[in-house]
């Protein structure tokens, strides 16, 4: 019985262990929203909205009525205290005995300039801290984007590399028992084995960024290094959205930009600092109330139970405190509206360079494509020619290097031409 229930364990366990091992298969948008859901730096940004909420909090928590309680017990170890009526009056003798007293007091802000800009302040933080996630969030979605693209580049690559290597190594072996019985050159075969040994080179380096890309999905993800990923978009499916999406039709709004309505709230922040440093010079009324009961008197006791007051607090003279910081403020908001005009310069300029470097990029993609098909077809015929022993096998390994280049140059147009689009369609706030 108990062997049974240990190869049930057993069993039960590897099954878990199999699960787990299964690859996570992921489109281009599940990646996307994935990367969203899961990443460690959006979950950091989460709990700082959590954090300004509460802030919100503390802030207007400081304009409620505020109560407090104690209790205190004091004892004046024996001391005594004389006091005489007049010259001929004789002393009394007063004994401190032990007290204890039970004290309630509650408060309430009636008027504060600051406590109503600060409230105003706490807010325009939260919202500040809501547009910093939304950067932040917009930040993973391009670096997962980038990371698949790194991929399907990578992978169509490989895939290129691995049939051409499989070719090269098919024709080195015809050519190799060629060159034994001795109707060829030696020095075609081992010209071939160079090529041979070249493109295995390149199909294992090509293998690493595969894994770098996976890697570096896997961090945007938030999954463990050892988690398998399986992607079900393919580059023909990317290629083809590039073809549709040839012409870049969104035309660019600055007001949609993060960073430009970051700056234009941290130009708000720089104008409530404003009036903050003006509420400075408004008087503050608070309210209070304080009850005491004595549960041990002393013995001559004339204090009342219950007192009630306001106390006015008026900022007079500071020295010039005051108007230093109000001058300080306004500069501070002067500051922060130059910083804006620059970013629109800025953004100005880049969206244009952007889009330049898309339409450039667009022209070499269509052109590069008709390179891959021209160099594709002189290959063929040059491996043809090469069997019928027209050509020599330097003619064939030149061919070769044209058609992988050719390739490599097409993918790595395409991967920078998503990575463009990427670039634009972030500035405009539409990923």
């Amino acid at each position: 019985m108990k062997m049974k229930m240990f190869f049930l364990s057993v069993l039960f366990f590897s099954i878990l262990s199999i699960q787990a091992q299964e690859p996570m298969e992921l489109s281009l948008d599940s990646a996307v929203n994935y990367a969203v859901a899961h990443n460690k730096t959006l979950h950091n940004s989460r709990y700082a909205i959590d954090k300004s909420n509460q802030k919100i909090k503390e802030t207007i928590s400081q304009g409620l009525p505020q109560v407090s309680a104690s209790l205190d017990y004091t004892n004046f170890l024996g001391a005594e205290a004389s006091l005489q009526m007049g010259p001929s009056a004789p002393p009394i003798s007063i004994e401190f005995n032990p007290t204890s007293n039970f004290k309630a007091s509650a408060s309430q802000l009636i008027f504060s300039g600051n406590y109503i800009v600060g409230v105003q302040l706490a807010k325009l933080a939260k919202t500040i801290t809501e547009k910093s996630y939304q950067k932040s969030e917009l930040d993973v979605k391009e670096q997962t984007y980038q990371a698949y693209y790194m991929i399907l580049s990578m992978q169509r690559i490989l895939d290129k590399l691995k049939e051409n290597y499989k070719n090269a190594q098919t024709i080195y072996e015809n050519t190799n028992n060629l060159a034994k019985v001795g109707m060829i050159e030696q020095t075609d075969a081992k010209k071939l084995s160079v090529m041979v040994t070249s493109i295995g080179n390149a199909v294992k380096s090509t293998e690493r960024q595969v894994e770098l890309g996976y890697n570096l999905l896997r961090f945007q993800l938030g999954l463990e290094s050892n988690q398998s990923i399986k992607l079900s978009t393919t580059f023909d499916d990317v290629v083809n959205k590039i073809q549709i999406n040839s012409i870049v039709v969104d035309n660019f709004n600055i007001e949609n930009n993060l960073d430009y309505q970051l700056v234009s709230m941290q130009g708000d922040i720089a104008k409530k600092s404003i009036d903050m440093t003006k509420a400075n010079y408004l008087p503050s009324l608070v309210a209070f109330y304080s009850y005491t009961e004595k549960i041990k008197k002393p013995k001559f006791d004339m204090s009342p139970k219950h007192v009630l007051g306001l106390t006015l607090n008026v900022p007079i003279f500071a020295g010039g405190l005051r108007k230093s910081q109000l001058s300080q403020a306004k500069i501070d908001f002067d500051i922060s509206e130059n910083t804006k005009d620059l970013l629109t310069d800025q953004l100005t300029i880049q969206e244009k360079q952007l889009r330049y470097n898309y339409k450039n990029l667009l022209e070499q993609y269509f052109s590069q494509k008709d390179n891959v098909d021209i160099s594709k077809e002189v290959l063929d015929r040059m491996n043809l020619k090469f069997q019928q022993g027209t050509v020599s096998s330097l003619d064939l390994t030149s061919s070769n290097n044209d058609y992988i280049t050719a390739e490599t140059e097409l993918t790595g147009t395409i991967l920078q031409l998503l990575n463009a689009e990427l670039a634009l369609k972030k500035l405009n706030n539409k990923l």
